[in-house]
């Protein structure tokens, strides 16, 4: 009887150390996984505003209310288009930003298209309608929210109408060009996998209101709203 006992909680200690294991080497790889995705948003925000006289506007990244960069984002055709990436958002904190929320982005088109690229994409939420739609489980651009091509240049904003009533300003960069670019069809929803690994929280609770902190993020994850904060004051 004993030795049923013993062989019993064996099994028992086994199965539960094989889990804890599983779940930790996960977790590791999840963070792997964010922390690349952050420094890529991050390269991707750097280069696109070392740009001479081309780059964002920064009197525009200081009225946003977030910002959202997919680094590489595949886009692919063969008749039949389609494009997705994995992107990062920190929202605005007073004079911070908030702890980074993990996003995916999806979209199709149909056409005589044929060939792959690239690209990277930026996306300025510019008012609190821009944000609820940001913030909702699939958020399409051009169907619920108001998008326009984002100016370039350092006097661009000012002169500029389109600015004055869009919700959201997009940007893209393909192959060392970079501009303004009407991104509609194309749908964002949180990544829920990895904002639950890092965070136990869905993207609408680390970017919604109240925000989650940088703080709140491991010390790692908080180099892009870093490097948002440095053009965007």
């Amino acid at each position: 009887m004993k030795l049923k006992l013993s062989a019993a909680l064996i099994a028992i200690f086994v199965i539960f150390s094989t889990t804890a294991f599983a779940q930790k080497n996960k977790t590791g790889k999840d963070l792997q996984d964010a922390v690349k995705r952050v420094n890529d948003a991050s390269e991707t925000m750097n280069e696109i505003m070392s740009i001479r006289d081309k780059s964002i506007p920064r009197d525009l990244l200081a009225k946003a209310k977030a910002v959202v960069v997919f680094p590489g984002a595949i886009k692919g055709a063969f008749i039949i288009g389609g494009q997705g990436g994995k992107g990062v958002a920190v929202r605005r904190m007073g004079r911070g930003w908030s702890a980074p929320a993990f996003l995916n982005m999806a979209g199709g088109s149909i056409g005589l298209q044929i060939g792959g690229s690239k690209t990277d994409y930026v996306l300025l939420i510019m008012n609190d309608k821009g944000m609820k739609g940001l913030l909702e489980d699939k958020f399409e651009l051009g169907g619920e929210g108001s998008v326009a091509a984002g100016p370039v240049g350092r006097t661009a904003a000012a002169s500029t109408n389109a600015t004055l009533d869009a919700e959201i300003l997009t940007y893209s960069r393909s192959k060392g060009l970079f501009a303004g670019v009407s991104l509609k069809g194309v749908s964002i929803n949180s990544d829920g996998d990895l904002n639950q690994a890092i965070y136990q929280r869905r993207s609408k609770e680390i970017i919604g209101e109240p925000a989650l902190p940088a703080t709140a993020a491991p010390a790692s994850l908080r180099r892009f709203g870093t490097t948002v904060a440095a053009y965007a004051r």
